[in-house]
Order: C-alpha cells, then structure tokens, then sequence
C-alpha cells in the first residue's frame, strides 16, 4: 500500500468541533443546531431551562414518593372485609352480653371483621398503582438523558445550571423523600 502521500505527522483530523475538555462559549448548540444561542441572553435563557429540568427532575422523584406513600396507604385500609350471612358485632355482643367489639367514630361497626394484612414490604401488582409509576419512571428517565446529553456539551455554564437546578430542587423538596414519608 503506497502511503507517499499522506502526512503521517498531522495531529489534525475532520472532527466535527466537540471539544472534550471545559470550555466557556456561549453559543454551544443544546440538543439540535436549531437550540444555539447567538447571544448572552439567549445562553442566559438556556442555562435557566436547565435549571427548570434539572428541579423538574427532582420533582418527579418526590411526585413518585407520593404515590408509592398514597398506595401503601391504600394497600393498608384493604384490611377490613363486610362478610356476609355472619352474625353483626351487635348482635354478638347482645348474645353474649359482652362488651366486646369494634367501635369506630359512629359507634359499635355492625358488618365488619378485620382480617390482618400480612406485612410485606412488596405488595402485590396493580394496574392502579404500577402503571402511574411506570410513566413517571419513564418521563424520569428521559429527563434524566437530557440532562445527561446537556452536560455532555461540555459547556460550563450548562453544567453549572444543572448542579444549581439539582441543589435547588433537592432544597426544596427533598424532605419529601420516600424515606422521611414513611415515618
């Protein structure tokens, strides 16, 4: 193969202008050529809807935090059954003559019997429960690239907007998290 022709000392190549270091400028393209800024406040405009997704992030893990909190809530209020061709609660106690029974805010509870939940920390599938939670998980994690793919410009300004987005989401709804929920 004759490679008289070729400068084999050239460092240079076709690449296509992705630096791979940090870089300042302020007309860096953000998802499409279309979503380049030609100003300072166009940029400024752009870091700010960082910053929006970024916080938009966050809320859509405590919005899940929620709804697993509201469907634990639900799983556990399950627990009472009305059985039907048994004896009330009134009628047993007047049998009996005691003074046993359930007694709820509007007095002695006639058709009610609890039946005890077994205590599983993975309660059983629902197309109530997991389909909401399998959008939010999905608009999550495409949020999740987009932020991703805007820090991979390896413009600083963008990458700062989103580390500011996520202290500024995590201070104001982190206390909702799932964990702190629960107690």
């Amino acid at each position: 193969m004759d490679m008289s022709g070729m400068d084999m000392g050239s460092t240079t190549s076709s690449h296509t202008g992705m630096t791979m270091t940090f870089f300042t400028a302020t007309n860096t393209p953000l998802y499409s050529e279309a979503w380049t800024p030609q100003n300072a406040g166009q940029y400024a405009g752009t870091c700010i809807f960082l910053i929006i997704l970024a916080i938009t992030l966050r809320g859509i893990f405590t919005a899940r935090s929620f709804l697993e909190t509201k469907a634990l809530e639900a799983a556990m209020k399950r627990r009472y059954v009305v059985v039907a061709g048994e004896k009330t609660i009134a009628e047993q106690v007047n049998d009996a003559s005691s003074m046993t029974g359930i007694l709820t805010s509007n007095g002695m509870e006639e058709n009610v019997r609890i039946v005890s939940a077994p205590a599983k920390l993975i309660q059983p599938w629902r197309f109530s429960v997991d389909l909401p939670r399998a959008g939010l998980m999905m608009v999550a994690t495409g949020v999740g690239y987009l932020l991703m793919l805007a820090v991979m410009t390896f413009n600083v300004g963008y990458f700062l907007s989103i580390l500011a987005g996520t202290f500024i989401g995590e201070l104001a709804l982190g206390r909702f998290s799932h964990a702190n929920m629960a107690m």
